[in-house]
């Protein structure tokens, strides 16, 4: 703005140096004399021409140095903004980076600890099922699990001798009604089975995709299997103290459906060794059947207790007819009784009726009053 006016007040000044020159060269009659003061007007207008560009220029350079100082000013404090912000931003950031990978990471570690803890209860587990008598007793829980769910403690024994005179006993034997004149009792011998060495051998040659090392795995489970048939064969079953049968207890259903899978070795151990295996599924099966034959028994059982109680029902119900007649007989006494009175009752009170009321007594005259002597 300042510029502007200066320009402005520049060309006034020569406009008028000009308009005083024109007046002077028109008084001057000397044409040389008008020529030779025009120069010196114009010289000295050329001088202070000069002198005010000079001016202007110096005040133009000063301006844009201030303007350039101003901006390279605003153009730091700009950079410092920008870059406190960005340090700012940044620092939060990589803090919460920070914090997210921090957390991550204690949650990674807290799973590695739970996997160590998990890696030292498969180790305890491998340790247990390592043995023999550890896995006969799991089978045994899970098989007295299944029994005491589905059948009643009167229905089954522990550690029973099924056979006479033999000291081998079943893990558990299921009582059945038989003809027995000392016990009345069939029993059905049950027992549990584990081969976990022959199973885990099967297991590892399915997973490497070894088809001799799983067939030489399914004959070992295969013989395995039919050893123990043949024993509980030899050892717990002897009709008619028993049946003739027993079941081999499997506690898994991948084992049993690995014995299954052998051909015609379920048949073969029922024909041959008079033993039928089951897994947990099957046995649950065959347990819920035997108590549906249970309950149908106990209700044939208390059928002939149900009809001695309906005869005995009857008698006391004739009876209880007779005294109910004699009651009845009783009752109508004591109804007609208590008509006679209500008769007896409006016969007196129409006597009570009739009666009249006595006269009231009459006053003494005053002659006999005796009158005491006053004082």
């Amino acid at each position: 703005m300042n510029d502007l006016l200066l320009l402005l007040i520049l060309g006034v000044s020569i406009a008028g140096v000009v308009l005083i020159a024109m007046l002077i060269a028109k008084e001057r009659t000397s044409a040389r004399e008008a020529r030779d003061e025009m120069n010196r007007i114009m010289s000295s207008f050329a001088g202070v021409q000069n002198a005010q560009f000079e001016t202007l220029r110096g005040a133009v350079e000063q301006r844009l140095e201030r303007i350039q100082q101003d901006n390279s000013a605003k153009l730091e404090q700009m950079r410092q903004t920008v870059d406190e912000k960005l340090h700012a931003t940044l620092e939060k950031r990589l803090s919460e980076s920070f914090k997210v990978v921090s957390e991550r990471l204690e949650l990674v570690h807290k799973g590695l600890g739970e996997m160590q803890s998990l890696a030292a209860g498969v180790g305890d587990l491998k340790k247990v099922l390592a043995n023999v008598k550890t896995r006969g007793v799991m089978g045994e829980v899970q098989l007295a699990a299944l029994l005491e769910q589905i059948l009643t403690a009167e229905q089954y024994e522990t550690n029973v001798a099924t056979r006479p005179g033999s000291r081998e006993r079943v893990e558990f034997a299921i009582k059945l009604p038989g003809h027995d004149p000392h016990t009345g009792t069939v029993w059905l011998p049950i027992d549990a089975k584990f081969p976990l060495e022959d199973y885990q051998r099967l297991q590892d040659a399915q997973e490497a995709a070894d088809p001799a090392a799983m067939e030489a795995a399914a004959k070992a489970l295969e013989a395995r299997v039919r050893l123990e048939a043949r024993a509980m064969a030899e050892k717990y079953v002897e009709p008619p103290a028993t049946t003739d049968f027993a079941l081999l207890y499997l506690p898994f259903e991948g084992l049993y459906a690995e014995v299954l899978r052998r051909p015609g070795l379920f048949e073969q151990l029922q024909r041959d060794c008079r033993v039928t295996v089951c897994g947990p599924t099957t046995l649950s099966a065959l347990l819920n059947s035997l108590q549906m034959g249970f309950r149908t028994l106990a209700i044939e059982r208390r059928t002939s207790e149900v009809w001695q109680v309906l005869a005995a029902v009857k008698s006391e119900f004739g009876k209880f007819a007779e005294v109910l007649a004699s009651t009845k007989r009783q009752l109508q006494a004591v109804a007609n009784s208590i008509d006679q009175a209500e008769t007896r009752t409006r016969q007196i009170e129409r006597k009570l009726k009739d009666v009249e009321a006595l006269p009231e007594p009459e006053e003494q005259p005053a002659a006999n009053v005796v009158r005491l002597p006053q004082e």
